[in-house]
């Protein structure tokens, strides 16, 4: 499989609000930035359409490593909380439906069909690539 690099980040103007989100794919030497948002979203729906949209561009099985400043997207895989939504109807531990539902179903075909690791990485800080994912994100919002 080939080994892809997806860094990833969401961002809102206020929560619910005009949103945008930012992805970055790495490949060997190449690298492709896309972006893109919604006029009434909230931050998380963008969190999780980045890496949506960066597994979408992949043409075939990958081995991919997702570094997202979001740990409600990191944590869903790392704790397993998507194992007890599958498992309990997509419910969540209250037993109310799961929120954005229908963007984690997306998330979750898309990543059967791909081998996909989350690293959590520190929002705002010195990290280049989830820099200008923010950054994508943000221009993503003014472009509305």
């Amino acid at each position: 499989m080939k080994e892809v690099m997806l860094y990833t980040d969401g961002a809102c103007s206020g929560n619910p609000g005009p949103g945008g989100w930012g992805s970055i794919l790495f490949f060997g030497v190449h690298q492709k930035e896309i972006s893109g948002g919604e006029k009434h979203t909230t931050n998380n729906r963008m969190e999780i359409q980045a890496v949506i949209e960066g597994l979408k561009l992949l043409k075939e099985p990958c081995k991919v490593t997702v570094y997202s400043d979001s740990a409600y997207v990191v944590n869903c895989f790392q704790k397993g909380w998507i194992n007890g939504w599958l498992r309990n109807g997509w419910k969540n531990s209250k037993n109310q439906p799961v929120e954005n539902q229908e963007l984690w179903k997306e998330l979750w075909a898309l990543m059967n069909t791909h081998k996909v690791d989350y690293v959590k990485v520190k929002g705002h800080s010195d990290n280049k690539w989830n820099n200008r994912c923010d950054e994508l994100a943000r221009e993503a919002i003014r472009r509305m």
